[in-house]
């Protein structure tokens, strides 16, 4: 039962009773139970459930997310082996024998700048393949340069080197 401060409250909440029908009091009473109970908050267990669906969402999304990272890392690396060999063919081809090194494709302006490994971060890190006895034409003087691949020694989403590619 409510406690009153004042005599003259409790004399007029008892004429209160007398005005209103028996069940209006009860039902205002619990309209104001329960909007106190709106204005307190999350209970401790919707707050546990709301935090663990984050989780598991995160869970989920953070693997694909990487992934995807890596396979665009993959992709920068796919493309600058092939633009790098396909240069070192082209210079094969238009001098008669085979680069030296790496930088003669910029000396020569065959590429502006050697493009950085996407997965060491350097343009110094290409490991370059040279072979003796490989000619690409018969007019070709001298054998030198015939690939390169990435210096990174992490292996790629398929479990391959990247330094095989």
């Amino acid at each position: 039962m409510v406690k009153f401060q004042t005599a003259s409250a409790k004399k007029t909440c008892r004429s209160c009773i007398r005005l209103f029908p028996s069940g209006f009091l009860a039902r205002a009473r619990r309209k104001l139970i329960q909007e106190s109970r709106s204005q307190r908050g999350f209970t401790l267990i919707e707050l546990v459930v709301v935090i663990s669906i984050i989780l598991i969402l995160i869970s989920i999304a953070a693997p694909i997310y990487r992934n995807s990272i890596i396979s665009s890392k993959e992709a920068v690396l796919r493309d600058n082996l092939f633009t790098m060999r396909s240069l070192i063919d082209q210079y094969t081809l238009d001098k008669q024998e085979a680069p030296q090194d790496l930088e003669n494709l910029v000396s020569e302006g065959y590429i502006r700048q050697l493009p950085n490994d996407p997965f060491t971060g350097s343009n110094t890190t290409w490991e370059p393949v040279f072979e003796d006895t490989v000619l690409m034409s018969p007019d070709q003087l001298s054998p030198g340069l015939v690939d390169v691949h990435s210096g990174s020694s992490l292996n790629s989403l398929s479990g391959e080197p990247y330094s095989s590619w």
